[in-house]
């Protein structure tokens, strides 16, 4: 009790210098958290988003990743049929992205739009209205910033025109649809107008090209199985086809995230130095100013272990103040630039660059920690070395 008292009376001596330390400790610290929800956030955050609906794998074409192209799955029906009959296959679920114009009254829009099995879908969350039915193939979804755009409600009407031809500036197919409710796309960037339609709507608007075709298959199989067994098999019998499970897809994404990590990395590796560096600067300015208080201690008999143990006490008292400060800063700075970092284009709204999990930050913190207590041992050695009649002569006026 008595060291920590002695730590925070000597903190107090000098405020000035301590509080511009303890700042500089808390921006290390800040920039420490952020790095470390930085490193894995996104990727946590990614395959979060991905098994939010329950779907462990997703089919596309062969060599493309879901939506990472415009290609196509060809008879989509036969090979829906070939999946379901794989014992461990639940449900699947195809989805058609295309680009058609939206029209309400006279005001028109391009809008993303997803051909759906309503019965069996992983890809919105109804939030007001009612979800489309089995046998519905004159309703329509719309996102928020569909609705927005044309300036529609649920139980208006909208014309939907799809084989758009850009130099003629018209459509080759339209249906006027009803709109039977506002949903929340998972998968969409921010701002997205976005409206879901059955898939067969969506096929017959898209024309020959898009006939029994789907950008991807989202498949559920039983919680029981072996995902890993599984989607060996269903490569092995589907060779024609892209079949990736949700850790597959995490692990590709995490290749696209290299540079994120490598930053995290070095700028986490940045923060710790500085905490070295004003920790032992400030506990090495402190032990020479001491020195003769310290000789004194030593000539009355105080042991060189508890001279040692005050100025480690110090640094770990710098850094248990300026984490804690850095804490709060860097969760502040954290949601600030989360907010411009998933504001880029083409990244899901849903996204989120910095994640905060309890295990990584309880290593960070145990870090800057046993950095603040490192970086003290020079000047604790120093402090417990000091000669008595030197140290005492020179402190004499």
């Amino acid at each position: 009790m008595m060291t920590w008292r002695w730590a925070i009376r000597d903190l107090l001596r000098h405020p000035t210098r301590s509080a511009l330390s303890l700042l500089g400790v808390a921006v290390a610290a800040a920039l420490l958290l952020d790095m470390v929800m930085l490193s894995g956030g996104i990727e946590r955050s990614f395959g979060e988003l991905l098994r939010s609906r329950g779907y462990q794998l997703r089919i596309s074409p062969l060599g493309t990743l879901p939506f990472d192209t415009e290609a196509t799955l060809g008879d989509v029906t036969a090979l829906t049929v070939a999946l379901r009959r794989d014992p461990a296959v639940r449900e699947v679920a195809p989805v058609l992205g295309s680009t058609m114009q939206g029209a309400h009254g006279a005001i028109a829009a391009s809008l993303v739009t997803y051909g759906v099995t309503p019965t069996s879908q992983g890809i919105y969350t109804l939030e007001s209205g009612r979800d489309l039915t089995a046998t519905d193939t004159v309703g329509i979804l719309l996102s928020v910033p569909a609705a927005t755009r044309l300036g529609a409600a649920v139980g208006d009407t909208v014309s939907l025109r799809g084989r758009l031809d850009p130099q003629m500036a018209n459509a080759g197919a339209e249906r006027r649809v009803l709109v039977r409710g506002i949903v929340r796309f998972l998968y969409d960037a921010r701002e997205q107008p976005s409206v879901a339609v059955a898939l067969a709507a969506a096929q017959r608007l898209g024309g020959p090209d898009l006939t029994d075709r789907a950008s991807v298959l989202m498949v559920r199989i039983d919680e029981a199985s072996d995902l890993t067994a599984v989607t060996a098999r269903l490569r092995a019998a589907h060779a024609d086809v892209a079949v990736n499970s949700i850790d597959d897809l995490v692990a590709q994404f995490r290749l696209r995230l290299t540079y994120f990590r490598q930053l995290s990395l070095i700028l986490g590796s940045i923060s710790l130095v500085v905490t070295v560096l004003l920790v032992g600067t400030l506990l090495a300015i402190t032990v020479n100013e001491r020195s003769g208080e310290i000789a004194t201690l030593r000539a009355i008999g105080v042991a060189r272990m508890n001279i040692a143990r005050q100025v480690l006490v110090q640094g770990l008292l710098l850094s248990v103040l300026g984490g804690a400060a850095g804490m709060v800063l860097g969760l502040g700075t954290a949601r600030w630039l989360d907010a411009i970092l998933t504001s880029f284009p083409g990244l899901p709204a849903a996204i989120s660059f910095f994640v905060a999990e309890p295990a990584p930050l309880a290593i960070a913190a145990a870090t800057l920690l046993l950095t603040g207590v490192l970086a003290g041992l020079p000047s604790a050695w120093r402090a417990a070395s000091t000669p008595i009649a030197a140290a005492l002569r020179s402190d004499a006026p």
